[in-house]
């Protein structure tokens, strides 16, 4: 893919459209906010006022910083959701993308037009024009290769795999930690024990987003889910590519631990340890 193509896929969708967005609740002084992920973009439904579209995102607010992982594949989609949802895009820090496919990437134009005052944390392997691209959008770019601490809480695995490269985002919480991944190209077990080695962490409170695993035999699911059990992954919530056959295996095994998840599905987590 070309630079041309890369800013097109920036700026797609970013029409323009006037949102007025709600009051966000704070925290009472002295006391911690809330710690919850909320799924702004996906293919699965949950909260009917939202669009569904192939794609993935997610805003996680209560700690140090509010970082939304992924931009969905379009802008009007995501931001029209965030809107529904009573959030304003200024809110957000941090944006961290998962890998280069346009369903992770496709928003963040539009998203940057709205809140260009963030940091992007991109795999370091995304081609320079995409970097560039983000940077004449007034963004400020943070190459990813290995893992790290974005800030207190909030890690990166650092990029994985070999055709495709990603990075899965793991949240420190004093329940375990919170793996958070866009389509796990790499694998959903290698991506959640990158995310435990990288944390220190034995416990997994909850693995969530897409697991990529559409097409597979219920084998297969079987296998990888028990290989998250052995993994101490408590629970599970698979979206966006994980497929029906998936999150059929998924509920079954991991019972009243198994979350349903699609767009507006907000997800309490512990406290940030």
């Amino acid at each position: 893919m070309g630079p041309a193509a890369f800013l097109l896929l920036l700026w797609a969708g970013t029409m323009a459209v006037s949102f007025s967005y709600k009051a966000l609740p704070q925290g009472e002084a002295g006391k911690p906010m809330e710690v919850n992920v909320t799924i702004v973009y996906d293919n699965y439904p949950f909260d009917p006022r939202l669009k569904t579209a192939w794609g993935f995102s997610c805003l996680v607010r209560g700690l140090e910083k509010s970082l939304l992982f992924d931009t969905g594949g379009d802008g009007p989609t995501l931001l029209g959701n965030m809107e529904q949802l009573g959030v304003d895009p200024a809110e957000v820090d941090v944006v961290v993308v998962s890998h280069i496919h346009g369903d992770h990437a496709g928003g963040l134009g539009a998203f940057l037009q709205k809140n260009r005052r963030v940091t992007v944390y991109v795999p370091g392997s995304f081609p320079v024009e995409f970097k560039k691209a983000v940077v004449s959008l007034g963004a400020a770019v943070e190459e990813i290769t290995g893992a790290r601490e974005i800030f207190p809480g909030a890690y990166t695995t650092g990029e994985l795999g070999e055709a495709i490269r990603e990075q899965a985002l793991t949240v420190k919480t004093t329940g375990g930690i919170v793996v958070i991944t866009g389509c796990a190209h790499p694998g959903i077990v290698p991506m959640v024990r990158a995310a435990r080695k990288i944390s220190g962490e034995g416990r997994v409170y909850l693995a969530m987003g897409g697991f990529h695993l559409g097409g597979e035999p219920p084998s297969r699911l079987e296998s990888i889910a028990e290989q998250l059990r052995l993994l101490s992954v408590e629970r599970v919530a698979p979206c966006h590519c994980s497929g029906d056959q998936a999150r059929k295996v998924f509920k079954g095994l991991f019972g009243k631990n198994y979350i349903e998840a699609g767009v507006g599905k907000s997800i309490k987590l512990p406290s940030v340890g």
